[in-house]
């Protein structure tokens, strides 16, 4: 571990002390269901400080807790989005108190959700925005030199972000950044999209029909507040690139966020029984679509994930593994993507080095030792193709260009991702299948002999 001010940490502060007390895969389970106790609770604090009272009707995000980012496995940012609705919803508690508490409680979240996730810090600061500039136009007939002030002295608790990344190597990504306009859509569906298309397209369609009938009877309202978070929300949006800090994905996460705060805007009266029992109609029938295809996509995963762990077995201590796709055009595929890091099991169970660890500098405090880091993913790239491993198997010298090149010098195990079933070995004469699973291969590198190496 190389610690370091990284705002990408909170994983790493919480599961460790868990892990003291139990095995980690269960600590990394509660960290999980930590990120949507957080996030559902926040989501209810928000429309309790915009209301006044508590109501039911946000528990209508609950189906969202398992969306197409949280399958992308950015767990810190989902656990900043909860820290960022509870902040959200506390400097709306707090606005017509005495602004010293305020302005603590927003400098407190700002430091905690820095160390969640550099972009839970934005989604914190959209939110403050959207909700200033809505004070702002309420009282827009009175002018007051003090609300104006007021409002420019919102940011103050962000200037601290300055010097943590100042003092953080994660600066040195600044100037990694794109933008494009292709995907954008895609983001908005991730709210709703984790397997199927079908699945988020009638989620979403169950959601929107019930809106509108229930706008349609005036037992549906929406916060104002909510209107200026979606125009703020959707230019900041739009505006994003697509790579910040070197991070992929940094627009298509915001949405996600964006979605737990702006169901806290809503709210259904229900004092007539009709209302009540659609609205838990609808829940159920959410909650049953969601439940039904996760469940239905987790049995079809469940004998590869244990044919994974079983093959682990058969790795050596302290063993190199080399991870490589069949077929480099798989892998993004939602039901792929427990495979495309299944091989960091090796870490966890043989403290093996595995070529797809997370160690990018500035993204993360795992690192490599500096004699293996000629020989590891350093960029969070896309493991390679057999074809290439096979092209790259002779290369020694200057001819090295890839981490993978001479990789029968390099590692003792290959790990062949997204194969058919009874694939071939691919070279026989280099390796040695010791293992085979669904849509997986394990081979061990046959070493070559002194004489064969000259």
């Amino acid at each position: 571990m190389n610690w370091a001010v990284i705002p990408n940490l909170v994983m790493d502060l919480i599961v460790p002390v868990l892990h003291r007390w139990m095995d980690v895969y269960l600590a990394g389970e509660i960290f999980l269901i930590s990120i949507f106790v957080i996030t559902l609770s926040g989501t209810l604090a928000l429309n309790r400080a915009l209301y006044g009272y508590w109501s039911a009707m946000p528990l209508i995000a609950f189906p969202l807790l398992y969306n197409g980012v949280f399958l992308i496995g950015v767990m810190n940012y989902l656990f900043g989005i909860g820290v960022a609705v509870w902040a959200l919803a506390l400097w709306i508690w707090l606005r017509d108190r005495p602004w010293p508490l305020r302005f603590l409680v927003s400098q407190l979240a700002v430091i905690l959700l820095f160390f969640c996730h550099l972009f839970a810090v934005g989604l914190y600061g959209i939110g403050l925005l959207a909700f200033e500039v809505y004070r702002q136009w309420r009282d827009l007939r009175r002018f007051d030199l003090r609300r104006y002030a007021q409002f420019v002295a919102t940011g103050i608790p962000f200037l601290i972000v300055i010097p943590l990344l100042l003092v953080s190597p994660t600066l040195t990504l600044a100037n990694l950044n794109f933008w494009e306009a292709d995907g954008k859509i895609e983001g908005v569906m991730l709210v709703f999209k984790t397997y199927y298309d079908l699945v988020a397209i009638l989620l979403a369609g169950v959601v929107i029909a019930a809106a509108v009938w229930a706008m349609r009877h005036r037992v549906l309202h929406f916060h104002r507040f909510g209107w200026f978070l979606l125009v703020i929300g959707g230019v900041v949006y739009l505006a994003m690139p697509r790579v910040l800090f070197a991070t992929y994905m940094a627009d298509q996460r915001l949405p996600v966020g964006l979605a737990f705060m702006l169901a806290g805007c809503l709210h259904l009266e229900l004092k007539r029984k009709a209302v009540r029992q659609a609205f838990a109609a609808i829940l159920v029938v959410l909650l049953v679509i969601r439940v039904g295809e996760v469940q239905t996509v987790w049995r079809q995963l469940s004998q590869g994930t244990w044919r994974f762990k079983e093959s682990v077995a058969h790795i050596d201590n302290g063993s190199r593994v080399l991870v490589a796709y069949a077929d480099q055009t798989l892998g993004d595929n939602a039901r792929d993507l427990g495979y495309v890091h299944a091989a960091c099991l090796a870490m966890i169970e043989k403290s093996s080095l595995v070529t797809t660890a997370f160690t990018v500098k500035g993204k993360q405090i795992l690192q490599v030792r500096s004699s293996y880091r000629h020989i590891v993913d350093d960029e969070d790239g896309t493991p390679p193709q057999i074809s290439q491993l096979l092209v790259a198997a002779d290369k020694e010298g200057e001819e090295i260009e890839n981490y993978w090149d001479g990789w029968p010098k390099s590692y003792d195990y290959v790990y062949l991702l997204f194969t058919e079933k009874g694939a071939d070995n691919p070279d026989s004469d280099r390796l040695q299948l010791v293992f085979e699973g669904k849509r997986f291969q394990l081979y061990k590198v046959i070493k070559p002999l002194p004489e064969q190496a000259q």
